[in-house]
């Protein structure tokens, strides 16, 4: 019986720590700031796709030798809530985390969180970012090429699949234009903090349209 509840228990966590790593995704970096650097040049912004809190106990993050034993610990948010995004900043001891918010225009109802680290800066002329879980497993990956200064790269996920939806990554632009884009701009950044980017209902419905004549050519 012993053996049967340990199975069990085993089963439950492996769905759980599985579904959190289906879960979350990078889905705006910043890797060149127009603003000199200042408060921090580098951000990361992590969305919630799933439909429960996910704790951010023992997760980490490194650059682009996507490497566990160079990754560094993601501090300041001890868990992100179904639907939101919130803002990791490279800041030693997150002492930029107030002067960050401040030259967002306050971020009001936005978790910023930190990380710092040797080698960990992002590089303007293309670079990359991975997230780790408790238990070292990969939860999701971006990469990027060259910076246009002061405008974030972003990434657009299928919510229902987890899936990269190659439709809507790019920078964000000034206007707002693409899905519910929300931008903000600071010293000639441009970025939208704290709201992913989500395609439009009509864009929705022609992807799901292709793919489903694509699966009905093969």
């Amino acid at each position: 019986m012993k053996s049967l509840s340990s199975l069990l228990i085993t089963t439950t966590l492996v769905a759980i720590s599985s579904s959190a790593l289906a879960d979350l995704r990078i889905t705006e970096v910043m890797s060149s700031s127009a603003g000199g650097g200042s408060p921090t040049g580098d951000f990361l912004e992590i969305t919630n796709y799933g439909s429960s809190a996910i704790s951010m106990s023992g997760w980490k993050m490194d650059d682009n030798s996507f490497d566990i034993t160079k990754a560094v610990a993601l501090s300041g948010i001890t868990s992100i809530g179904a639907g939101e995004s919130v803002i990791f900043i490279e800041s030693v001891a997150g002492a930029a985390v107030n002067s960050f918010k401040t030259f967002w225009g306050g971020l009001s109802g936005v978790q910023v969180g930190y990380y710092s680290g040797s080698g960990i800066s992002l590089s303007s002329g293309g670079d990359g970012v991975i997230l780790f879980d408790a238990t070292a497993a990969e939860a999701t990956r971006v990469s990027f090429g060259a910076a246009t200064a002061g405008k974030t790269f972003f990434w657009g996920y299928n919510a229902a699949t987890g899936a990269v939806d190659p439709s809507y990554n790019g920078l964000v632009s000034s206007v707002g234009t693409i899905g519910t884009q929300v931008t903000f701009t600071s010293s000639g950044d441009t970025g939208s903090l704290g709201t992913a980017i989500i395609p439009t209902p009509g864009a929705i419905a022609l992807l799901g349209l292709a793919g489903l004549i694509a699966r009905r050519r093969r």
